[in-house]
């Protein structure tokens, strides 16, 4: 099948000899350019050794050309003793030789070429440089996970991405296919995960969903085969399971029935581990999942299964006393060994989400280490392989406040605590594209160009320039044009930097790439060009808007709020969370307001299962009359308001006296992403210290999709008048 996207890559240009610049992502291991062109025409003849006979079928049909010309040849040829994806290309004016040792290494080869072609409409022929390139992979695993299950994607779609996938050298499609909010294969024994499983009851009603048949999924492993890139399913347990448990209630442990998930987060209700059935079902999916995926790997998830239901399962506890098991952590261990066991009988290996490593490790399981590096670590040191793809460097779904193409460039998948040896079981890393937050539509402006940075990262050498990788993604977007990839940012374009100094605010305003222009105004003023930092005496609205290539590059918003507080020293009681730090020690007094829709954006600092109390020194005895502290609250990501909050006033910051305590009478399971002020008034307050104290509720509620798990305080400013 011939797609859009291909015809591009015969759009010929330069009719002269010049020589066209090699820019190449990922960088090449070894690179030579000399002298001359090869032109490639409807005279070229084309010259393949019997084992790349579909590769030359796939090359024939990206240049859409015979190749049966008497001119200058292309030869695809044999060459032993190299690397399953190692090649050689070698560009003279009369030869365009790719030579490997297997169709995977043919394949890599062509991906090179293809980005050598230029790519401008119009022209019969083109040209490209003579060069000779020696290249092979630094990882053997180097993928994309595609989370088709939050918001389904059309087939074509999955098939472009396995292209795109190709091009770049990426060798893995990491397939998500069910979770609690959708189930999306097709198993002829349970008929039901796809008649009720795929489709959910949105808020205003709609239903929304979508499934693959199994011809759709063996038509899109057809196309992933003829590129050779392998497609690892992912069938989720025990947890995000709520999509089967609505289509088969009996899977669970109380066997309640419930509707297909519809909103993110992590939802209690998990496949019962005391029900034998729940394993006859498994083997029973994973046996027709087996039958369509030929990938040596199946991955099975197991992230973010609460134990609470298990906890209050007799079935499960049960089962914990017959195993000899401890506690609901080994029984998750029994569980994925149990599947594990079936998955090696039947010639294929487990991976699973690091998690798998709490209660004990199945004896031959991969782990994919995504809460940092801990995973992948302990995994390596035991013997075990790992992928690694920790929320810091390779989350697509994050922002890129959270993790930009810098980041993503700059991260080495090998942690330097492993020894030589140890190092051996990194089979490489993914780039995770989670989609709750992100339809179809979005997906390019997520994924690039930050995926051209992973896969120099896993392709290339360790070595790292990435000025010179800069330049070479600038001149990689007219070739993401031709290939209609409508791609985001590469870093967030405006960032600032605001310290109060003595009585006013130092702005400095900083580019998220070096090419961009920027302006600025304040309080709905003049718009003026920004090239010094300028100062800032007064609450006021900071606005700032950039400029790329003449054509508008992202804009900013800044709220500055000058009070008593501001620039006041915080002394922590309880320190708070290390990953949501904010500013740092400083944070809730430096002025700066947290989003009401992000709570990642920095300005936030996170308790985790804690209080939360802080005693600002005002630095002498001050008069106000009001306190403003406001809190986030969005419960699927577990954070929800204080209990209480409480003010206190010292003279001495040794003996406190309580001037109010507020109740929170917001529900815990109130909807959205909202933030939340506790305040209060009297005038004629007089302190140097104020004490804030907020109350956390603890452990999650029973009503709670994860109930048990700690909850978060996640507080803001706290303004003094």
């Amino acid at each position: 099948m011939k797609y859009w996207l291909y015809i591009f890559c015969l759009l010929f240009s330069c009719t002269d000899q010049k020589v066209q610049e090699v820019n190449l992502i990922p960088k090449p291991q070894k690179l030579e350019i000399t002298d001359g062109v090869f032109s490639l025409s409807y005279n070229t003849n084309l010259i393949v050794d019997s084992l790349f006979y579909t590769e030359s079928d796939y090359l024939k049909e990206i240049l859409n050309l015979e190749l049966k010309g008497n001119g200058n040849t292309i030869e695809l040829l044999k060459k032993e003793v190299l690397q399953e994806e190692e090649f050689f290309l070698n560009i003279s004016e009369e030869k365009l030789k790719i030579e490997a040792s297997t169709p995977k290494g043919i394949m890599r080869g062509i991906q090179t070429l293809r980005q050598l072609i230029t790519t401008k409409k119009g022209v019969v022929k083109t040209t490209i440089p003579c060069l000779k390139i020696h290249d092979f992979p630094r990882f053997s695993w180097r993928g994309l996970l595609l989370d088709c299950c939050r918001h389904f994607m059309d087939k074509e779609f999955v098939m472009r991405y396995i292209d795109l996938l190709a091009y770049h050298k990426m060798n893995v499609l990491h397939w998500h296919l069910t979770e609690d909010q959708g189930w999306r294969v097709e198993i002829e024994k349970y008929p039901k995960l796809t008649e009720i499983g795929a489709w959910r009851t949105e808020k205003d009603g709609s239903k929304y969903g979508g499934f693959y048949t199994k011809e759709d999924i063996k038509e899109i492993l057809a196309y992933a085969k003829t590129r050779h890139v392998t497609v690892v399913p992912e069938i989720e347990f025990p947890g995000h399971s709520v999509a089967a448990i609505a289509s088969y209630p009996h899977l669970s442990c109380s066997g309640d029935s419930i509707n297909v998930g519809t909103d993110w987060g992590v939802y209690k209700d998990i496949y019962c581990a005391g029900n034998d059935t729940v394993f006859v079902f498994m083997e029973d999916v994973l046996t027709e999942v087996m039958e369509l995926f030929p990938s040596k790997y199946i991955h099975i998830g197991g992230d973010e299964a609460p134990k609470y239901r298990w906890e209050h399962c007799r079935k499960c506890q049960q089962r914990i006393t017959e195993e000899g098991l401890h506690d609901a952590h080994e029984l998750q261990s029994y569980f994925i060994t149990r599947i594990e066991k079936f998955l090696n009988e039947n010639g294929r290996q487990l991976i699973g989400w690091d998690e798998i490593l709490e209660g004990g490790l199945a004896p031959s399981a991969t782990v994919q280490s995504w809460r940092g590096e801990e995973g992948g670590i302990a995994a390596a040191k035991s013997g075990h392989d790992a992928i690694m793809s920790p929320t810091s460097h390779c989350y697509f779904d994050y922002g890129l406040d959270a993790t930009d193409l810098k980041d993503v460039y700059h991260y080495e998948p090998i942690p330097a605590e492993l020894t030589e040896d140890e190092a051996k079981h990194i089979l490489g890393g993914e780039c995770n594209m989670w989609s709750e937050r992100a339809p179809q539509e979005l997906i390019d402006s997520k994924v690039f160009p930050r995926i051209l940075a992973m896969s120099e990262v896993l392709w290339s050498s360790s070595e790292k320039d990435y000025d010179n990788f800069y330049s070479r993604v600038q001149k990689h977007y007219p070739k993401l044009d031709a290939l209609g990839v409508t791609y985001g940012f590469e870093s967030v374009p405006i960032t600032s930097t605001v310290v109060f100094n003595a009585d006013s605010f130092a702005v400095s305003l900083f580019k998220g790439s070096p090419d961009i222009r920027l302006e600025y105004s304040l309080n709905n003023g003049t718009w003026q060009d920004y090239t010094t930092p300028f100062g800032v005496n007064s609450t006021s609205t900071l606005k700032a808007r950039g400029f790329k290539n003449k054509k508008p590059y992202g804009e900013f918003e800044q709220e500055l709020i000058k009070h008593i507080a501001t620039g006041k020293k915080v002394n922590y009681t309880i320190p708070y969370n290390k990953h949501y730090k904010g500013t740092g020690d400083n944070n809730l007094t430096d002025g700066l307001l947290g989003s009401t829709e992000n709570f990642r954006d920095g300005y936030y600092q996170g308790f985790s299962g804690t209080d939360m109390e802080v005693i600002i020194d005002l630095g002498e005895i001050n008069t106000f009359s009001k306190i403003n502290t406001a809190f986030f609250q969005y419960y699927l990501s577990w954070i929800v308001l204080p209990t209480s909050v409480s003010y206190a006033i010292s003279d001495d910051g040794k003996n406190f006296t309580e001037i109010a305590n507020i109740t929170n009478e917001i529900p815990l399971m109130k909807e959205g992403k909202f933030k939340h002020t506790f305040n209060f008034e009297k005038e004629n307050t007089k302190a140097k210290y104020l004490k804030v104290s907020a109350k956390t509720v603890g452990k999650l509620p029973k009503e709670h999709p994860a109930a048990g798990s700690d909850a978060w305080i996640f507080v803001d400013e706290i303004i003094i008048n």
